[in-house]
Protein backbone atom coordinates (compact mmCIF):
# COMPACT_ATOMS: atom_id res chain seq x y z
CA UNK A 1 0.00 0.00 0.00
CA UNK A 2 1.09 3.49 -0.56
CA UNK A 3 0.03 6.38 1.55
CA UNK A 4 1.31 9.74 2.11
CA UNK A 5 3.89 9.80 5.47
CA UNK A 6 2.51 10.93 8.94
CA UNK A 7 4.58 12.11 11.76
CA UNK A 8 4.51 8.85 13.83
CA UNK A 9 6.35 7.38 10.36
CA UNK A 10 9.02 9.46 11.57
CA UNK A 11 11.37 6.30 13.14
CA UNK A 12 10.69 3.43 10.62
CA UNK A 13 11.50 6.19 7.72
CA UNK A 14 14.72 7.66 9.78
CA UNK A 15 15.76 3.89 9.54
CA UNK A 16 15.09 3.58 6.16
CA UNK A 17 16.54 6.70 5.15
CA UNK A 18 19.65 5.98 7.25
CA UNK A 19 20.90 3.50 4.29
CA UNK A 20 21.06 6.27 1.84
CA UNK A 21 24.60 7.53 0.91
CA UNK A 22 23.86 11.93 1.47
CA UNK A 23 20.51 11.57 3.52
CA UNK A 24 19.14 14.75 4.76
CA UNK A 25 17.21 13.87 8.03
CA UNK A 26 15.79 17.64 8.39
CA UNK A 27 14.39 17.55 4.77
CA UNK A 28 12.63 14.29 5.50
CA UNK A 29 11.33 16.18 9.08
CA UNK A 30 9.99 18.51 7.18
CA UNK A 31 8.94 16.99 4.07
CA UNK A 32 6.50 14.30 6.37
CA UNK A 33 5.27 17.44 7.90
CA UNK A 34 4.42 19.23 4.62
CA UNK A 35 3.07 16.12 2.82
CA UNK A 36 5.53 15.85 0.25
CA UNK A 37 6.18 12.22 1.45
CA UNK A 38 4.82 9.09 0.05
CA UNK A 39 5.47 5.95 1.97
CA UNK A 40 5.12 2.04 0.86
CA UNK A 41 3.77 0.02 3.58
CA UNK A 42 3.79 -3.48 4.76
CA UNK A 43 0.90 -4.10 7.43
CA UNK A 44 0.68 -0.53 8.16
CA UNK A 45 4.70 0.16 8.70
CA UNK A 46 6.66 2.25 6.36
CA UNK A 47 9.34 0.41 4.54
CA UNK A 48 10.09 2.25 1.88
CA UNK A 49 9.58 6.14 0.79
CA UNK A 50 9.69 9.01 -1.94
CA UNK A 51 10.10 12.16 -0.86
CA UNK A 52 9.27 15.14 -3.09
CA UNK A 53 9.98 18.41 -3.78
CA UNK A 54 7.38 21.07 -5.10
CA UNK A 55 8.32 23.96 -7.43
CA UNK A 56 8.43 25.18 -10.87
CA UNK A 57 9.00 21.27 -11.04
CA UNK A 58 8.91 18.43 -9.37
CA UNK A 59 12.42 17.12 -8.05
CA UNK A 60 12.45 13.31 -6.19
CA UNK A 61 14.64 13.81 -3.24
CA UNK A 62 15.06 10.96 -2.10
CA UNK A 63 14.21 7.68 -2.77
CA UNK A 64 14.86 4.36 -0.43
CA UNK A 65 13.57 1.34 0.21
CA UNK A 66 14.72 -0.95 3.19
CA UNK A 67 17.27 -3.75 2.39
CA UNK A 68 14.84 -6.54 3.22
CA UNK A 69 11.80 -5.21 1.10
CA UNK A 70 13.75 -4.39 -2.04
CA UNK A 71 13.14 -5.93 -5.47
CA UNK A 72 9.43 -5.99 -4.63
CA UNK A 73 8.45 -3.35 -7.11
CA UNK A 74 8.15 -0.70 -4.12
CA UNK A 75 10.14 2.05 -5.69
CA UNK A 76 8.51 1.42 -8.92
CA UNK A 77 5.29 1.90 -7.46
CA UNK A 78 6.51 4.87 -5.51
CA UNK A 79 7.36 6.73 -8.74
CA UNK A 80 3.98 6.07 -10.52
CA UNK A 81 2.08 7.30 -7.93
CA UNK A 82 4.51 10.52 -7.44
CA UNK A 83 3.31 10.51 -11.18
CA UNK A 84 0.19 10.16 -11.23
CA UNK A 85 -0.93 12.12 -8.93
CA UNK A 86 0.81 15.15 -11.22
CA UNK A 87 -1.03 17.69 -13.61
CA UNK A 88 0.11 16.38 -16.92
CA UNK A 89 3.36 18.00 -18.70
CA UNK A 90 4.56 18.68 -15.24
CA UNK A 91 8.26 17.91 -15.29
CA UNK A 92 9.63 15.64 -12.48
CA UNK A 93 13.60 15.26 -12.20
CA UNK A 94 15.94 13.56 -9.68
CA UNK A 95 19.66 13.37 -9.55
CA UNK A 96 21.49 9.91 -9.83
CA UNK A 97 24.99 9.20 -9.15
CA UNK A 98 26.84 7.94 -12.36
CA UNK A 99 27.63 4.74 -11.31
CA UNK A 100 24.29 3.38 -9.48
CA UNK A 101 23.26 1.49 -12.29
CA UNK A 102 20.31 -0.04 -10.47
CA UNK A 103 18.68 3.59 -9.67
CA UNK A 104 19.67 4.77 -13.06
CA UNK A 105 16.93 1.61 -14.44
CA UNK A 106 14.88 2.27 -12.43
CA UNK A 107 14.36 5.93 -13.68
CA UNK A 108 15.01 4.68 -17.20
CA UNK A 109 12.07 2.07 -16.87
CA UNK A 110 9.82 4.81 -16.10
CA UNK A 111 10.19 7.00 -18.63
CA UNK A 112 13.32 9.33 -17.15
CA UNK A 113 16.41 10.32 -19.54
CA UNK A 114 19.11 11.97 -18.84
CA UNK A 115 19.55 15.59 -19.77
CA UNK A 116 23.03 16.40 -18.15
CA UNK A 117 25.21 15.95 -15.72
CA UNK A 118 26.61 18.00 -12.78
CA UNK A 119 29.98 17.44 -11.67
CA UNK A 120 29.86 18.93 -8.21
CA UNK A 121 26.29 17.46 -7.29
CA UNK A 122 26.69 15.96 -4.16
CA UNK A 123 29.07 16.46 -2.14
CA UNK A 124 30.72 13.10 -3.07
CA UNK A 125 30.88 14.12 -6.75
CA UNK A 126 28.61 13.82 -9.82
CA UNK A 127 25.00 13.46 -10.74
CA UNK A 128 23.03 12.57 -13.57
CA UNK A 129 20.17 14.59 -13.80
CA UNK A 130 17.46 13.05 -15.39
CA UNK A 131 14.22 13.73 -15.99
CA UNK A 132 10.48 13.31 -17.04
CA UNK A 133 6.98 14.80 -18.10
CA UNK A 134 3.95 13.35 -15.86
Amino acid sequence: MIRLARPADRPALASVQSALTEPSPKLLRWSIDTGTVLVSTVDGTPVGYLLSVYGDEVHVAEIAVAPEHRREGRASALLSTLVASLEPGTRVTVAVEPGNDAARALYESAGFRQVRRDNSYFEGGAALILARRA
